[in-house]
């Protein structure tokens, strides 16, 4: 028999002052501490914060699913 699953998706912003991906890697780092399972994401957006004409830290919003448990 074939295993079915159940997934969730949620979404998240992460940010960082370096760049895209420690944003998202920030986001799910901090999700992980208390979301199983996580098994995907997807970007939704990608936006900054400018200071004094610089970029002062990157914000993506991410949907992230995770499986269900049984």
């Amino acid at each position: 028999m074939a295993t079915t699953h159940t997934y969730k998706k949620i979404e998240l912003v992460g940010s960082s002052p370096i760049g895209t991906d420690e944003a998202i890697q920030n986001a799910i780092a901090k999700a992980a501490t208390s979301i199983k399972h996580m098994d995907w994401f997807e970007v939704l957006e990608t936006r900054g914060h400018i200071v004094n004409g610089k970029i002062g830290h990157y914000q993506v919003a991410i949907k992230v699913g995770f499986r269900v448990e049984d």
